[in-house]
């Protein structure tokens, strides 16, 4: 296949949009911020509700085409900025109502399948995973980091077990040539040896140097933070996660803010709240068997809420320093 020839879209399914629109209730109205509008399937429905504005957010450009075919319906209740989830925070939301911020981790059916973006190891050329607004490639980080950041880069981000014979073996071959997505399964899977029918024996690799490269973890973790302050009294902040590394950050973040330690020693207590979000329920909401039947892709996928307790905008959180690691293991990309 040529690598400038993007392949035809399949039809995209927002996940687990029925649940979601259940629990953000846009029919009452007020300003939603879609934190990942990607194909634009959320805004879509939340716009189909009167009273309701969308701020949608995405860091892949492609999504601004998208974007600009819903504005000429929408025009005066839909804005669309090109940033990613740390920089909520430039928004300059003045005195919004903001009722919902939604986050959907997944990636569409065009992202994987666009040879120019190099997310899938079933394309060959130039390794890149740049999902936008990045400072390094992927092909920078396998040509360029040692052995040993390698290996902590395939085992905490993708959870491979064999990672120091992955790294090691990415060490040998680029002494010689220079790796691409072809060259780079073939490693993996000399490396592993054993064939998973399951699983393609490059998909952890190949997660583990997408998330690395999008820096994916801190993305989120500020991307929350920012999120949280931004939502008004009642506001919903909701994230669809499709890893266990997602849905553990999610986790910890919102069930640690709603238990006594959320306020901030530094701001005064607001109505006597103690804790910032009201978890509703522990346990995420996932896909139904009919929806898994019509979109295979969705059945990992998790969604967990919570519902904002109070407008205070400073508030304790420890999640940063809980996954101090991986954020240090991002940071490899500094040097790049």
């Amino acid at each position: 296949m040529d690598a400038t020839i993007v392949p035809k879209m399949q039809k995209h399914y927002p996940v687990l949009l029925k649940e979601i629109i259940s629990v953000i209730s846009p029919q009452h109205g007020g300003t939603f911020i879609d934190c990942t509008f990607g194909q634009g399937g959320y805004t879509k429905k939340i716009l189909d509700f009167q009273n309701t504005n969308v701020i949608a957010i995405d860091r892949d450009i492609e999504s601004e085409k998208i974007a600009n075919q819903l504005k000429e319906n929408f025009d005066d209740r839909f804005i669309f900025k090109n940033i990613k989830f740390s920089q909520l925070s430039n928004l300059k939301l003045k005195n919004e109502n903001i009722r919902g911020v939604i986050f959907d981790l997944g990636y569409s059916y065009s992202q994987i399948k666009d040879p120019r973006k190099g997310l899938s190891f079933d394309t060959s050329g130039k390794l890149n995973m740049q999902l936008g607004l990045n400072t390094f490639s992927a092909e920078d980080a396998i040509n360029k980091l040692d052995e040993k950041e390698l290996e902590k880069i395939f085992k905490f981000f993708g959870d491979e077990k064999k990672a120091k014979y992955i790294a090691r073996n990415i060490i040998k071959e680029r002494s010689k040539n220079k790796i691409d997505t072809k060259s780079l399964v073939e490693i993996i899977d000399k490396s592993k040896k054993r064939k998973n029918f399951k699983v393609h024996n490059a998909t952890k690799v190949f997660q583990a140097l997408r998330i690395f490269v999008n820096k994916e973890v801190s993305e989120l973790i500020f991307g929350l933070i920012n999120a949280a302050k931004i939502l008004k009294k009642g506001g919903i902040l909701g994230v669809v996660t499709f890893h266990s590394l997602e849905d553990k950050i999610v986790k910890y973040f919102l069930k640690s803010l709603s238990e006594n330690k959320s306020i901030s020693r530094y701001s005064p207590v607001i109505e006597h709240s103690e804790t910032l979000f009201n978890l509703i329920q522990k346990k995420p909401i996932i896909p139904s068997d009919d929806e898994v039947t019509k979109n295979p892709p969705s059945r990992s996928a998790k969604f967990r809420y919570a519902i904002k307790r109070a407008d205070f905008y400073n508030f304790d959180t420890d999640v940063e320093e809980q996954f101090r690691n991986y954020i240090e293991i991002e940071n490899y990309g500094d040097k790049l």
